[in-house]
């Protein structure tokens, strides 16, 4: 995907393709700017943008094979975050994903309904009472029970407040 083609994939949410270009060209030049005079831009959940200093190195020129000094200089450096680098190495995680954008962009801000040990955290009522029900009616069949009533049980003793984002709780359910 180039400039270009974002610029399409902005233009309806933005309202129209003036705006989507003047929003790229606006991110793309802060982040430019910023890492130029040398500081870092987080982007929590995509990754960090910062600059990186190479020291003066000698190489070799391909041709003669002779050494030549390399001065020393700045790279720009991009780091993915880590629910990044699980969306792009997991299917699963990048249907989920995709499912959230487009609750988001429908004007819900709801959790992707999973039936993950995410969605699990993400439902403190339903895992209470799942626990509570499931340690009241037999204690015995609870513990012989599918995997899923010992999952819920864990997730309840690693209770998270219910205002997690879709972020926290991919990362939550990769650990779990």
């Amino acid at each position: 995907m180039n400039k270009a083609e974002i610029v399409d994939a902005l233009e309806a949410q933005l309202g129209g393709r003036k705006q989507a270009v003047t929003a790229v060209e606006a991110f793309v030049e802060l982040i430019t700017v910023t890492v130029a005079k040398g500081d870092k831009v987080a982007i929590s959940g995509f990754g960090t943008f910062e600059k990186q200093a190479r020291n003066a190195r000698t190489g070799r020129n391909p041709r003669t094979g002779e050494a030549v000094k390399i001065k020393k200089t700045s790279v720009p450096r991009f780091r993915p975050g880590t629910a990044f680098k699980e969306v792009v190495s997991d299917t699963k995680a990048l249907r989920a994903y995709q499912a959230a954008a487009k609750e988001r962009a429908a004007g819900t801000t709801a959790a992707p309904a999973t039936t993950t040990a995410a969605a699990k955290k993400a439902a403190p009522a339903a895992r209470t009472t799942t626990t509570a029900a499931a340690k009241k009616t037999a204690p015995a069949a609870a513990k012989k029970a599918a995997p899923a009533a010992r999952t819920t049980t864990a997730a309840a003793k690693k209770a998270a407040p219910a205002t997690k984002t879709a972020t926290t709780t991919r990362r939550a359910a990769k650990k779990a």
